[in-house]
């Protein structure tokens, strides 16, 4: 099973669209993550037209529209993968701690919000990943995304992928 993770699109104020490098992600997927910060519904629509899964949760910058359609938290089980989805975890200080105490039956929490790529496992063996974000670099050096694969029951290949400068 193959996952696209992506946080943090803020369309249309960041961008106008996805990249079309993470459209074809999109297409090759079994299953997209968004953890958050969509901005405007009409992105929430098209992924979920053009999906063949969508799971994904609102942000801080996602409005009522939104919020009437996704959770706060997002759970499922992905052949035996224990997937959590959540915008925000809090600061990094102390990040993993409050993670195992939050999530203690989840093996995988996808977040966002910090814009910055992300990928530890904590004490309790809880895989913490954020993918960045794909249209609004802040201070990182690319727009980022990630991929991953699960197979027999097991989380692999996590991947993070650069995106070309926009000019």
């Amino acid at each position: 099973m193959r996952l696209l993770l992506i946080a943090d699109t803020h369309l249309p104020p960041r961008a106008k669209k996805l990249p079309d490098q993470v459209w074809r992600e999109v297409d090759a997927a079994d299953v997209v993550v968004h953890a958050g910060d969509w901005v405007e519904v009409a992105l929430l629509d098209e992924l979920e037209a053009r999906s063949k899964r969508l799971i994904g949760v609102w942000g801080n910058n996602d409005g009522a529209d939104l919020r009437a359609r996704l959770p706060e938290i997002a759970r499922a089980d992905l052949d035996g993968v224990r997937l959590a989805v959540i915008h925000e975890t809090g600061g990094k200080q102390g990040r993993e701690r409050r993670c195992d105490d939050r999530f203690p039956d989840t093996d995988v929490l996808v977040f966002g919000h910090s814009h910055i790529p992300w990928d530890t496992v904590t004490p309790n063996g809880l895989r913490l990943l954020n993918p960045g974000s794909p249209t609004d670099r802040r201070r990182q050096p690319f727009c980022t995304y990630q991929t991953a694969e699960i197979r027999d029951g097991e989380l692999g290949d996590v991947a993070l992928h650069e995106l070309p400068l926009r000019r």
